[in-house]
């Protein structure tokens, strides 16, 4: 796994005195950074390669941020949310690309925040706002920018994003490479309203909290157990499948168009100075590469 800072050494402890498991390994890794996603990808490349590490079967994309404005960004100048909800997820994967082992299977979480109506997200997120790729990645300046509204809609875009990313995965991918969506629902208790103000902290906490018992939302461990089915548990369905918790179902009907999904890849590779599509030694880039990003 990879985490920010030394998050890993402690997570590594963690999950081996709570799993009695110890084929656990941390690579530091801050998905704000493109520099440190390569770092990340290249070790994780010559782990495998070095056979300290088993044949690669897999990818979980599980980091989200949700923030209270469009104004952040990150070292590459781009908008924190999308950055880490869309563009590490891409820019890993790529990297990845010709370490997989088939066959194996990559999971991104997403959220029903993407459908953008009351059923979904409870009326808590606005409905999502798609612009081109290069719009959505970029920081927003101006009162409206800095608006709660405003960095929520830039989740739910995110998630809707995707959703759009798997699409595009699922048509490219070798075979034996199966890509999937998956959505937990509401999930308090993870640390994703942290950024919020004290008042949606506090309901977090109590109100919020106590949907748990309900249909409307489901604990961290419940939604991790799900999500560990989905990432390797039998196959859920056809590759790009989106998975809402149990089973199987449509995601949004805008999810649904291919144009943005080909847009957004192609956007991403500019964005990440990848070529547009992978080939069998493009990707496998060096440290200076990455590095470079940083001067």
């Amino acid at each position: 796994m990879t985490a920010r800072g030394q998050n890993g050494e402690r997570l590594t402890e963690d999950l081996t005195n709570a799993t009695g498991n110890p084929n656990v390994t941390a690579i530091s890794c801050d998905l704000a950074s493109l520099a440190e996603i390569g770092t990340a990808a290249n070790e994780v490349r010559r782990r495998v390669d070095a056979q300290e590490l088993p044949p690669l079967k897999g990818f979980l994309g599980n980091a989200g941020l949700q923030m209270t404005s469009r104004t952040h960004a990150t070292v590459d100048g781009y908008e924190t949310t999308f950055a880490v909800n869309v563009l590490a997820n891409y820019y890993f994967v790529r990297l990845l690309w010709n370490h997989f082992t088939t066959p194996a299977r990559i999971t991104m979480v997403g959220s029903d925040t993407h459908f953008g109506d009351l059923r979904h997200n409870l009326g808590m997120v606005p409905a999502p706002r798609w612009e081109s790729t290069r719009q959505l990645a970029m920081p927003r300046e101006g009162s409206q920018a800095h608006s709660v509204a405003e960095g929520r809609t830039a989740y739910s875009t995110s998630k809707l994003a995707v959703t759009y990313l798997v699409h595009a995965l699922a048509r490219r991918l070798p075979d034996g490479v199966d890509v999937y969506t998956f959505n937990p629902g509401y999930v308090p208790g993870t640390g994703l309203v942290r950024d919020a103000g004290p008042v949606i902290r506090a309901l977090s906490r109590t109100l919020l909290h106590g949907l748990r018992a309900t249909p409307l939302a489901l604990s961290p461990t419940t939604a991790g157990n799900l999500l560990a089915d989905a990432a390797g548990g039998s196959t859920p369905g056809d590759s790009g499948t989106y998975i809402d918790r149990r089973k199987v179902a449509a995601s949004a009907p805008e999810s649904y168009d291919r144009e943005r999904e080909e847009e957004l890849w192609a956007a991403a590779a500019e964005l990440c100075a990848l070529p547009a599509e992978p080939t069998s030694c493009a990707d496998d880039l060096s440290d200076t590469f990455y590095e470079s990003r940083l001067e």
